[in-house]
């Protein structure tokens, strides 16, 4: 399964109860507009590392990826790779890892996001749970190992970076990916 997949298994109660409170067909807009304006900052933001035209068309996106660009200038100085998809036999996931490159002279599992609100940092463990899988995975298929990761949130109010160390994350992921697999096997919650 995707890492995406698999940590989905820590929102669902919390999704569930907005979309009860919002209204199906709500809900439905709410994340497709989200979904659609991810989509567009994400682009932005790997062809702008890739040394790639950054298209003006959006603007709202465009807005976005503008308040983080200063962040990217002055932190990541090489890019190794991105959107490369791993797997790990190990984890026994898969997924698709938005950049690895170096950011503040230390090789780095880099993930990019977008948010309208800000985030405080205990809300966001599943972001770097999702990079921590990430850097497992490409120490098991290059074997180079990485140990920082970077959350870096394109935001409406303003960037936000994470700094985390793989290891801060590794106990919580294997954890969440075997919960997951439980309840492929018996189909229910603990």
């Amino acid at each position: 399964p995707s890492i995406t997949s698999v940590l989905s298994i820590l929102s669902e109660e919390s999704i569930q109860k907005w979309r009860t409170k919002v209204g199906e067909k709500e809900a439905n807009r709410i994340s497709s507009t989200a979904s659609r304006r991810g989509t567009k900052v994400h682009d932005l933001l790997e062809n702008y590392v890739l040394n790639k035209d950054v298209c003006k068309k959006d603007l709202g996106a465009f807005a976005t990826f503008k308040g983080i660009q200063y962040i990217i200038d002055n932190s990541l100085s090489k890019v190794y790779a991105t959107e490369r998809r791993m797997f790990s036999k190990h984890l026994g996931v898969a997924g698709t890892m938005d950049c690895v490159g170096v950011w503040d002279d230390k090789i780095s599992i880099i993930d990019w996001k977008t948010s309208r609100k800000w985030k405080k940092k205990e809300w966001i463990s599943s972001y770097f749970m999702q990079a921590a899988a990430y850097a497992i995975m490409w120490e098991e298929r290059t074997g180079t190992p990485i140990s920082q990761l970077v959350v870096c949130i394109a935001g409406d109010v303003g960037p936000q970076v994470f700094i985390e160390h793989r290891d801060n994350w590794t106990k919580l992921l294997i954890e969440t990916i075997n919960e997951y697999k439980r309840r492929k096997l018996y189909g229910s919650k603990k």
